[in-house]
């Protein structure tokens, strides 16, 4: 099979008929890490490495196990070094889906076919640099050809969101909604969460006294966020800690905090548990949807954490993630109320999950393959157990979860493709008819994510 060709990733006859009803439909990104200032200023990418590996641990990751050192990856050299030194080595890296990412974006959005290797690393850098220069290949025409709609940024409740509010003044070509990410007020356990709260308290000129007033400044930020089209919330979480906490247990808590005291663990948890429950009602109350990334485990390898910092690559899952009795309770409070999406990042949390959202009917769904999930295999395997425990018509549709605007296009591909496989393979197998199969598709490729963000 000719490598990234017609069939790719697709086996089956009746697949490729389906792939052909939905690979042209819009994106409806509804989770990613968009820098919306760069995508208000518009700008053409300096060159590949930019475009492709500057902000992508996905890639620092891979090149770091081929042994490219750190200072062509994250360090001072130029960005033409890293790119000779990230080709040097590219081509051992096929097997990963980052291998297949980069080659769709290179083929999709820049017209390059050439394999990346060390022979074509100039090559491919002078030819990319060409077409990056493009009118057509700023940042928002960019993401224009690549057909996306909506797409959802992650913001922190303090942001300003004033790009948000640029970009829909302007006239953008892409609607550019903010998400609610209140994880730096919610853990408490961090080091730095004291100096965050301070933050907070100078955004919305008022000293938290108590709990309650921390409560009524998310709240104060969650209307702020509606009047610029936020439509979700999404919370980073180890272990979804959602018990149910009176406010005074949790007023005692922030007290103790406040004051720099060390907590214990079970205090950790309490708090945790109030104030992703009070966010939920902020959610439930404005009909938004509730999202759950859970089983990131941050930062295990030392030495790259203190010497370059978060998001660099040093996070991981854990199998032994605890799922069902942290998240049970709120569950319970807001059945039936509050539309709930759930993610997992270890493949193994899948089953539990499905089984889950299935006992919560309509309005608790899960998420697509998520992270180190959203491989072809990842992706392939939750939806034919999905489709065998739940039901595959009530799946959130693909997020991107990208911090680089043109792999939109090719990571919302490769779900389309091994979606379109699946389920042409049911087909074939006379596990559901043709029309139904060709409705499936649709609804999670586009209707699905449209429908269910209120978008």
């Amino acid at each position: 099979m000719e490598f990234l060709g017609p069939n790719y990733l697709i086996g089956n006859q009746t697949g490729l008929a389906l792939y052909e009803i939905i690979k042209d439909l819009p994106i409806i990104d509804a989770h990613n890490h968009a820098d919306v200032k760069a995508i208000w200023e518009n700008l053409n990418f300096a060159d590949i490495w930019q475009a492709e590996a500057a902000t992508d641990h996905y890639v620092w990751e891979c090149l770091r196990k081929r042994g490219v050192p750190e200072e062509l990856l994250t360090g001072n050299r130029s960005s033409e070094d890293k790119w000779l030194a990230f080709a040097q080595v590219f081509d051992e890296l096929a097997g990963n889906p980052t291998y297949e990412w980069i080659h769709l974006d290179l083929k999709r959005v820049l017209g390059i076919d050439e394999l990346i290797c060390a022979e074509n690393a100039k090559l491919i850098w002078d030819k990319a640099k060409a077409a990056l220069a493009r009118p057509e290949l700023r940042q928002q025409q960019m993401l224009q050809g690549m057909k996306v709609e909506v797409m959802c940024s992650t913001d922190d409740p303090i942001d300003s969101l004033e790009y948000h509010k640029k970009l829909a003044e302007a006239g953008c070509p892409v609607r550019v909604l903010p998400t609610f990410r209140p994880d730096k007020a919610m853990n408490i356990f961090k080091p730095d969460w004291k100096d965050y709260i301070t933050k907070f308290e100078a955004c919305v000129g008022s000293t938290f006294a108590s709990v309650g007033d921390l409560v009524a400044a998310l709240q104060d930020r969650h209307d702020y966020f509606a009047e610029c089209g936020c439509v979700a919330s999404d919370h980073g979480v180890e272990v979804p800690f959602a018990f149910d906490v009176e406010e005074e247990d949790a007023d005692e808590i922030f007290q103790k905090a406040y004051a720099g005291h060390e907590l214990e663990e079970d205090e950790i948890v309490l708090f945790m548990s109030f104030l992703l429950n009070e966010v939920a009602e902020m959610d439930a109350e404005k009909g938004w949807v509730f999202q759950l990334h859970i089983g990131a485990v941050r930062d295990v390898r030392d030495s790259l954490f203190d010497s370059i910092g978060a998001d660099t690559g040093g996070d991981i899952s854990d199998h032994m993630t605890e799922i069902v009795t942290p998240l049970r309770d709120l569950l319970n409070r807001f059945d039936d109320r509050l539309n709930v999406v759930l993610y997992n990042l270890n493949p193994i949390h899948t089953g539990t999950l499905a089984q889950l959202t299935r006992a919560f009917g309509a309005k608790v769904n899960l998420g697509l393959a998520w992270w180190l999930n959203d491989s072809p295999i990842g992706m392939k395997r939750q939806l034919e157990y999905v489709g065998s425990v739940d039901v595959l018509m009530n799946m959130a549709g693909m997020v991107s979860d990208s911090r680089k605007v043109p792999s939109y296009g090719s990571r919302h591909e490769m779900f389309r493709r091994v979606l379109a496989d699946v389920v042409g393979e049911m087909v074939e197998r006379g596990q559901m008819p043709l029309h139904l199969a060709e409705r499936l598709v649709r609804s999670l490729a586009y209707d699905r994510p449209k429908q269910l963000f209120g978008l």
